[in-house]
């Protein structure tokens, strides 16, 4: 293509999603990049990443992962991943769909100084891209829309039990957790359809390849962007194992939370002091970029089986309880219900018989703190990613919290009739030993935002509409831009994400 009017450097959940929408308008001209593979069809998927009981991305060595090292905490390592293939993280992750709260909503339209990120801008937009095959058109959901929305069946034992756990802990049926409903124990919403996980690649770009303005490419990482007179002109990618320049009239970065910061320092833009210690030339002297990071801790408690249950059918997930911190903001704990053994998680595997079941229990409180700091002019040398985990006495407590709220789940007498009781931790009333026990199985729920954040102060990076300040022609639509990571997994925010920036794209 001779240089089109958008490249857009990604393929995943946002970037899929943005490209679909703005090839709509046949006089558009629309260029993906994607560094990992495209196939042309279904077909050039491998079988493990349509199956929704698999997680590719809970496997490192995974060939369609990339994988970060970071430091969750300043003295433990962590290998983060996140796909790289046409889908992105969509094509490796966990299917869960489910919608960001009320409060985040909010919380985002104030710090961005503009209304298009409330609730109820963005509610016609989420309708507009599910087809949501349980509940079917309303003024809560859509019917239409590129991405089926299934929610998980309750029906294996193991979430039957967790149901009436939580039932007996008083807890609140929520039985719509994209309905912003009062958070309590529920199916949680999926893009993984009658077993098959339905990745943003699929259900937005497979069906659109054959519009004459749009070229999706793959095997194509972008290495920095090109700048010129304080405007955006084009990208540089590599290709075949050659370095090359695409020129463009607009360039919108959805790489993602990692690699869409690194990109913009790369090209000059960000801490000026930073870039200058690594020898990049400062284009843009933007503090924010890169300068916290907002994520999910979590941690998974295993339980022992009394007797081999079956295999998951349809989903590895089973159900999702939300509840609310002893100091935090309302349904900011998830304990969420793995069907699959961990180790078969890891080992890509739905069944392994005597290996304990898992919750995955995650502190969801909205917050920043890490950086993501460039540690050379080198595109090929990894940032340094620091989560900042465990700083703070409330992320503390509010750990302590979901452990112990698990630990009463799986020590109910309902529970009881399919568990013989949670593998570890030992101790639960001791703060010290709890927060130790905490501490050594620190992990992420990999839900990393902020990187670059939007709003209209000095400490932000881009406006509402993504728009990088003071360059024109640059735009960033993916999960780096929320100040914080929502109240809930971001999947379905950032293909809302997509979809909002190219609305005001087109309406520009």
């Amino acid at each position: 293509m001779n240089r089109p009017d958008v490249v857009v450097v990604g393929a995943g959940a946002s970037g899929a999603a943005l490209a679909a929408r703005l090839s709509e308008d046949p006089s558009r001209t629309v260029l993906v990049l994607e560094a990992g593979p495209v196939p042309a069809d279904m077909s050039g998927f491998p079988e493990d990443l349509l199956d929704a009981r698999l997680v590719p991305g809970a496997q490192p060595g995974h060939p369609a992962v990339s994988t970060h090292l970071v430091r969750l905490t300043p003295g433990q390592a962590y290998v983060a991943t996140r796909g790289r293939y046409l889908g992105g993280s969509t094509t490796v992750n966990g299917g869960y769909f489910i919608r960001a709260r009320e409060a985040d909503f909010a919380r985002w339209a104030q710090a961005a100084g503009d209304p298009l990120w409330s609730y109820e801008r963005v509610l016609p937009v989420m309708r507009e891209l599910e087809n949501d095959l349980d509940l079917g058109d309303g003024p809560l959901h859509g019917d239409n829309g590129p991405v089926g929305v299934r929610r998980t069946s309750l029906t294996h034992p193991a979430a039957v039990a967790f149901a009436e756990a939580a039932r007996s802990l008083g807890y609140p049926e929520e039985a719509d957790k994209n309905a912003q409903e009062a958070p309590g124990f529920g199916a949680v919403p999926s893009n993984a359809v009658d077993g098959r996980r339905i990745n943003t690649g699929v259900s937005y770009l497979l069906g659109a390849l054959n519009r004459p303005n749009l070229t999706v490419l793959g095997g194509c990482p972008v290495r920095s962007v090109v700048i010129e007179g304080g405007r955006a002109v084009g990208v540089v990618c590599e290709r075949g194992g050659r370095r090359e320049v695409v020129a463009a009239g607009e360039v919108v970065l959805c790489a993602g939370a990692f690699v869409s910061p690194h990109l913009l320092h790369l090209s000059g833009i960000g801490p000026a002091r930073e870039l200058e210690r690594v020898a990049l030339p400062v284009v843009a002297d933007l503090p924010a970029v890169g300068a916290a990071l907002s994520d999910h801790p979590q941690v998974a408690l295993e339980w022992t089986a009394l007797e081999e249950l079956p295999e998951p059918s349809g989903s590895w997930l089973g159900g999702a309880l939300h509840l609310t911190s002893s100091k935090g903001e309302e349904g900011d704990l998830e304990i969420l219900q793995s069907l699959v053994p961990l180790a078969g998680l890891v080992g890509e595997a739905v069944s392994v018989p005597g290996a304990p079941l898992a919750f995955l229990a995650s502190v969801q409180t909205p917050r920043r703190g890490g950086r993501l700091r460039t540690e050379s002019a080198d595109p090929l040398v990894a940032p340094r990613i620091d989560y900042g985990y465990l700083e703070t006495e409330a992320d503390k407590s509010a750990l302590r919290d979901v452990v112990r709220a698990v630990a009463s789940l799986v020590a109910t007498h309902v529970f009881g009739a399919v568990s013989s009781g949670l593998v570890e931790p030992a101790s639960l009333d001791d703060d010290t030993a709890l927060d130790l026990w905490i501490a050594t199985h620190l992990g992420t729920s990999q839900h990393t935002c902020g990187t670059v954040p939007m709003g209209t102060s000095g400490d932000s990076a881009v406006d509402a509409r993504g728009r990088v300040h003071g360059i024109s022609g640059l735009r960033v639509a993916d999960t780096s831009i929320l100040p914080t990571a929502p109240l809930r997994g971001p999947a379905a925010t950032a293909v809302l994400i997509g979809e909002v920036i190219a609305k005001a794209m087109r309406e520009e």
